[in-house]
């Protein structure tokens, strides 16, 4: 199972690099997964005419490069580099990576770079389409809604934005921080359309992925900070923390068994 492996690599070199953001990056496992794995369309990462994904959520970026890793586009010896001295492979993703299209990590610009793509994707005449995974954090910047603004005026249908909805961020819950529920309904008053689905569903992504529509399509993808491992699951500390090796082999032990 791609997911799996994604959440097997994420505990692998985040332990290793004794770095956080962990339970973040394994939060969008199963969406990285499903847009590498069955619904992007790029044989290889400099295809001109292949689908671009933004990482909006930068810091989730540990689960973009094991996608990398699984696709073939980086290999093994560059994975390792992860944190180390004068890697490309830093906390937050950087375009020079094959197969990263956009350098990314200041939260709620991710939305805008995504509607220019598409933009850039129809005056071109083309039929890529543009994906972007965003947190329901960054739904309290207004850049985001400036963007969603406009990709409803053109109608850009070429424009999946896909919500990491895991309710929490840095520093607080996200009902406690800044409540931005109902947010389907808001989505809809600024002219998208909607779909609401279970983030940790592969086929329920992959559908609400690959439905094209008239109009912009935002997944709100309902999903468990931490996912698969027991202690990181809804607990804002492990945004920043580092396991530890007792921690590490829990959470091996756990991801591996999850269904």
């Amino acid at each position: 199972m791609f997911a799996r492996r994604i959440r097997r690599i994420i505990l692998e070199q985040s332990k290793r690099a004794h770095v956080g953001h962990i339970g973040s990056a394994l939060s969008v496992a199963d969406i990285v997964g499903t847009l590498y794995e069955s619904v992007l369309r790029a044989e290889t990462p400099r295809d001109p005419a292949r689908d671009r994904f933004v990482l909006s959520k930068g810091h989730a970026a540990l689960a973009l490069y094991a996608a990398l890793r699984l696709k073939g586009w980086i290999d093994d010896d560059t994975l390792a580099t992860f944190c180390g001295d004068g890697s490309l492979l830093g906390v937050h993703p950087e375009h020079a990576v094959p197969g990263i299209d956009f350098s990314t990590g200041s939260l709620g610009h991710g939305l805008s770079i995504g509607a220019g793509a598409a933009m850039a994707a129809r005056m071109d005449g083309a039929s890529r389409r543009t994906y972007v995974l965003m947190s329901d954090a960054e739904c309290n910047e207004g850049s985001i809604w400036e963007a969603a603004m406009f990709a409803a005026h053109h109608r850009m249908n070429n424009l999946i934005a896909i919500v990491d909805l895991n309710g929490q961020q840095a520093l607080g819950y996200t009902r406690d921080v800044m409540n931005t529920a109902p947010l389907a309904d808001r989505w809809r008053a600024f002219g998208w359309d909607v779909a609401e689905v279970d983030g940790h569903d592969g086929r329920a992504l992959a559908a609400a992925m690959t439905t094209i529509g008239e109009l912009p399509r935002v997944i709100l993808a309902r999903t468990i900070f931490g996912r698969g491992v027991s202690y990181m699951e809804n607990q804002i500390a492990w945004h920043y923390l580092p396991m530890n090796d007792d921690q590490y082999r829990q959470a091996l032990a756990e991801t591996d068994s999850l269904a």
